[in-house]
């Protein structure tokens, strides 16, 4: 498994200043990956590393010969790619060779430090796109605090279905409507079932929800007929991003029964650009537990290694910025805060289980965690909780009121990790916007 190395060293510094400011989200401790080029041109997209307020631009910084420590054939034809899947698909060894070499580079005292700053560009002029090609996508529903909340919405007496704590929950989502942030889309059209109604009506969807989650991206892949066993998963994860599973309520109501979500869920979901490595991730594990009074996981989603290791610390947060809050000059409020260590399955055990039957995943394969939330009222990671089912509006600070979104409306979201004896990363940011129907 992955090991506290040197690049986690807290006392490391970089010669890019703001890469040693306390709040960047991307200390010379992260260095995630996202594919960018400078707003507006033409330039062919490539792949980039964030360190504090700029990006690396990889291809420029070998041509100058400031990755010195770099020396496979394959690593470096990979970094000149314009998407991530090279990279992912050549394993934890080259990872980590470079983001060790990366991490050396960038460091107070280097002898690259020269070349490199011609390869710096400022992330307040560079636009993203989707960091890999992605093939596939499965979103998970590992919250129990999410699952149980909603079910208590449709189901007071009996919230969790009974395979709900014995099997990590997925289906099949829709890659082609898979955006990088700052993405924008439209109100979807579907078919709802009304209360009261006795036949479904055709229409704009009513009930639009964010939902607060995190992604997983697939680096190294398993063959067809094999599995990626639970303790093996390090070998295969690149890295996290954020994800917002755009969900129209009321389409979700009437269709999902009997194959789940549809067209509630197909018509957008947005990412983060920035991919930050398991690596990078490694200083914030914990402990995994899972009650004793619940059924314990079965053999192939248990282990002592990821008992002791299998939890992520990471501090989710989701916040709403309206058409009005913009006109206004306003910032962003904030709607939930949770944890991803308090979901129910981890990475290690979508992973296993996604491919327990045989399913081979391939580099840049997409999945989702589903919806984090928490115990308490505040820790939603949807209005659908937040609203009560849109029984209990919300009020915004600015006066304006939510059961659902409403068109023009930007919800954005965050993700933190600290821990003890380790410098702070974050995820950046993951916004995308809700326009009106089209006619």
């Amino acid at each position: 498994m992955l090991q506290i190395n040197e690049t986690h060293d807290p006392a490391l510094r970089s010669w890019i200043a703001s890469a040693n400011d306390p709040l960047t989200d991307f200390p010379l401790q992260n260095l995630p990956f996202a594919v960018f080029r400078r707003v507006g041109s033409a330039e062919v997209w490539r792949i980039g590393v964030a360190i504090g307020d700029q990006v690396l631009d990889l291809t420029h910084a070998l041509c100058v010969d400031g990755l010195p420590d770099l020396k496979e054939s394959s690593l470096l034809a990979a970094c000149r790619q314009s998407t991530l899947n090279d990279l992912m698909s050549l394993g934890l060894p080259a990872w980590s060779a470079l983001r060790l070499g990366l991490s050396r580079a960038l460091r107070e005292g280097s002898a690259c430090a020269y070349v490199l700053m011609d390869a710096l560009v400022a992330q307040s002029a560079v636009e993203y796109a989707l960091p890999a090609h992605i093939g596939d996508y499965t979103d998970f529903y590992t919250s129990i605090h999410h699952a149980t909340h909603v079910g208590a919405l449709f189901r007071p007496d009996n919230p969790l279905l009974p395979n709900y704590k014995w099997v990590p929950i997925g289906y099949h989502g829709r890659v082609s409507s898979i955006g990088v942030s700052g993405q924008q889309f439209v109100r979807p059209l579907g078919q709802t079932f009304p209360a009261g109604a006795t036949e479904p009506v055709f229409g704009p969807a009513a009930r639009m929800d964010y939902e607060l989650e995190l992604g997983v991206f697939i680096g190294k892949g398993n063959a067809p007929g094999q599995r990626i066993a639970l303790d093996q998963v390090d070998q295969h994860v690149f890295g996290l991003c954020l994800l917002n599973d755009w969900s129209a309520r009321d389409i979700q109501a009437w269709e999902y029964q009997p194959l789940g979500p549809f067209l509630a869920k197909n018509f957008a979901t947005t990412i983060s650009p920035w991919v930050i490595t398991l690596e990078a991730l490694v200083p914030f594990r914990q402990p995994w537990t899972r009650a004793e009074g619940d059924p314990q996981p079965m053999a192939y989603l248990d282990s002592p290694l990821h008992r002791d290791t299998g939890a992520m610390g990471i501090s989710l947060e989701v916040g709403i910025r309206t058409a009005e809050m913009r006109r206004a000059g306003l910032p962003a409020q904030c709607l939930g805060r949770s944890r991803f260590e308090q979901s129910y399955w981890s990475i290690a055990q979508m992973v296993a289980h996604h491919t327990v039957n045989g399913c081979n995943l391939r580099a840049g394969d997409l999945l989702g965690s589903g919806t984090q939330s928490g115990p308490q009222s505040h820790e939603a990671g949807s209005l659908l909780e937040l609203t009560r089912g849109g029984q209990q509006p919300l009020t915004l600070a600015n006066g304006e009121v939510r059961t659902f979104l409403q068109d023009g409306d930007e919800v954005s979201l965050r993700g933190r990790c600290q821990a003890n004896g380790a410098v702070s990363i974050g995820f950046g940011v993951c916004s995308g916007t809700l326009l009106p129907p089209l006619p």
